[in-house]
Parts: C-alpha cells; sequence; structure tokens
C-alpha cells in the first residue's frame, strides 16, 4: 500500500525538489493516458486499468505508486487503486477539471525552457525565442498546434470556472455595451451577457481563438444577436467602443505589449468608459507556490511576469487610466476598476 510521505526532513525535502520533474511528468503521463478517467468510483487493480488505458501492467503499477505518494491516486490495502480529491482533477468530466491545466504547464517546450531558467535571471528577458528562434505564440500557431489547442483548452478551463465569479462581481446596470479584450473563446462575456438581457458585446481575440468561440455566441446561439465577434491581436489594435472593457489575464506579457495593449485600448475607448483588469496577484493569493511557479515560467516564454498589487497599480497608472477600486473576485482573482479621463 502506497501512502503519502509526512514532512520530511529538509534533506530529503530537497532531494524531492530536484526530482519535481519526475512528478510533473508523472501528472502528465495519467492525464494523456486517461487513467483518470479509466477510473470510476469502483477500485481497480493496476491489471484492469492497464487494460482499460492500454498500457504494460507492470509499469502502470510503478506510475500510479509515484502518484500515490502525491495525494493523486490512492492505493488500497488490498492493492487497488482508487480516487482522490486531486485525481478527481484529471477527469475531463469533472466540472472543475483541471485536465488541461496539468498539459498545459508540462507541454514539450516547457522542458527544453526550465533547464535556461538562470539565463533568463541573469538577463531578465524570455528564452524562449532563444531555443525556438521565434516569439512564443507565433510558435503555438504556426509550428506546434497540439500544443495550441492544449493552451486554448486550458484558458477556456480556467476561463469557465472564473467566469460566473466575475459576472456576479460586476455591477453593469447603466451600461449597454461591453468589450471583452483579449478574451478567449467568450466564457466571460456569456455569462455577462446572460446576466444582463440588454446588454450587448463583443469579443476580440486572435482568429484561431474566437473561431473557436462560446456556441452560445456564434451565429445560431443563443446570445448571437447581441455579439459581434472581432478577431484581431489587440498589441495591434483595439478596434472597439464599448461602455466597458473587460482585460482578464493577459497584462502577464512582457511589458512592451502591455503598454501597447494599454495604450491601444487608451486611443479607442470614449472619455468615461470604464475598465475592468482582472488578474492574479503574486503577493495576495493563497497559492503562492503555483503563482510563482507560473511566473518563473512568463519569464522564461514571453519575457511576462505576474503582477503585484504595487505593478499593476503602475502599468494602468502609467498607461493613463485612473484607478478605483481594487476588488478580489474569488480567492484567486483580482478586479482593478478603473476609469478612462477626460
Amino acid at each position: 500500500m502506497t501512502t503519502v510521505d509526512p514532512a520530511p526532513p529538509p534533506p530529503m525535502r530537497l532531494r524531492e525538489l530536484v526530482f519535481g520533474a519526475a512528478c510533473a511528468a508523472a501528472v502528465r503521463a495519467a492525464a494523456r493516458l486517461g487513467v483518470a478517467d479509466a477510473l470510476g468510483d469502483t477500485p481497480m487493480t493496476a491489471e484492469d486499468l492497464a487494460a482499460a488505458v492500454k498500457t504494460e501492467p507492470r509499469t502502470l503499477r510503478r506510475l500510479l505508486r509515484a502518484l500515490a505518494c502525491q495525494g493523486v491516486f490512492t492505493e488500497q490495502p488490498d492493492g487497488t487503486f482508487a480516487h482522490t480529491e486531486m485525481s478527481r482533477l484529471l477527469r475531463e468530466d469533472d466540472p472543475h477539471s483541471l485536465r488541461y491545466i496539468a498539459l498545459w504547464c508540462t507541454e514539450p517546450w516547457t522542458w527544453d525552457v526550465w533547464p535556461k531558467l538562470d539565463e533568463a535571471v541573469r538577463s531578465g528577458r524570455n528564452v524562449f525565442e532563444d531555443v525556438y528562434e521565434r516569439e512564443f505564440f507565433s510558435y503555438l500557431n504556426e509550428e506546434a498546434p497540439e500544443s495550441a489547442y492544449v493552451f486554448n483548452r486550458a484558458m477556456t478551463t480556467s476561463s469557465r470556472q472564473s467566469a460566473e465569479d466575475v459576472a456576479e462581481l460586476l455591477d453593469l446596470r447603466g451600461a449597454s455595451s461591453v468589450a471583452d479584450i483579449g478574451g478567449g473563446q467568450g466564457h466571460v462575456l456569456a455569462s455577462l451577457l446572460e446576466k444582463h438581457p440588454a446588454l450587448h458585446g463583443t469579443l476580440l481575440d486572435l482568429p484561431a481563438v474566437v473561431g473557436n468561440a462560446d456556441p452560445r455566441l456564434r451565429e445560431g446561439g443563443s446570445l448571437a444577436s447581441r455579439v459581434r465577434i472581432e478577431p484581431g491581436d489587440c498589441r495591434e489594435d483595439v478596434p472597439v467602443q464599448a461602455d466597458v472593457y473587460i482585460i482578464k489575464n493577459i497584462l502577464e506579457w512582457d511589458d512592451d505589449s502591455t503598454r501597447r495593449l494599454l495604450a491601444n485600448l487608451r486611443k479607442a475607448a470614449r472619455p468615461g468608459a470604464r475598465v475592468v483588469v482582472i488578474e492574479n496577484l503574486v503577493d495576495d493569493t493563497p497559492s503562492m507556490r503555483f503563482t510563482t511557479a507560473m511566473d518563473l515560467l512568463l519569464l522564461l516564454n514571453v519575457g511576462g511576469a505576474k503582477h503585484t498589487r504595487q505593478s499593476m497599480v503602475e502599468r494602468l497608472t502609467d498607461a493613463g487610466l485612473v484607478i478605483g477600486e481594487i476588488r478580489p473576485v474569488n480567492a484567486y482573482l483580482h478586479a482593478f476598476e478603473c476609469t478612462v479621463p477626460a
């Protein structure tokens, strides 16, 4: 029977940390093999699971043993394996599924850039372009369609899970139009339109992204008559006028991209328009291990960073926005309420 290890002494904890890649790879393997989907509510033997996911029983048992040590699956006294709260999150059908988040954080390109973290820290810039000789998003969309798909699914998962929280937070009474800038497939926008039947909305994101917009927003969808879908790159232009602009989880790019986006928005927006910026804050979150790790990954791939409350205030102030209230959306996100000055 495999159990979760108690807190180890420092020498063993450091040994565990330097083997962190093994843990990440084990989670990725389980997600790609579909082990969590094959395991139902009844515990199963490694042999039965292996038959279901078409692997060798002995090596699958080794994988499950490594994961059970981390609390992902659990081994029963009779040698069968059962779900834990964490392993259920790898199921595709779980309402809080993190399957695509787990895949995104362990995509093939990540294994090429992590060893160069010292170079990124030394230079203060991304190393992705040194490795792949092109900008990150260009690489995804032109050279790595499977990774781009995983990225879009991961962002969709994250957006869908926070969309209702955003809709609950924002008071849009009195507004007639809202624009979701870099809004992915439009889950936040759809939630806002469903809550406010008189509201019209615009979704702006890259063509490949909005081409797979939420079915509610597309032609024939329940919200289509109140939506304009605008393919484009907000770093190049924001061809949208609205009463309220939503910018969620995209000001983590490099500083130049952030400045360009905010400048484009200032150029497009009418005086008095609201701008609601929603971000994870690295200095105000209960998930510091995850958030600081993502902060380092952003440095590696795009030269970006997770923001502190102060750094976000500085970016928005430098863009000429007037910052009002700063409120938590949920345990992980904060909303910066801004207005465009006259």
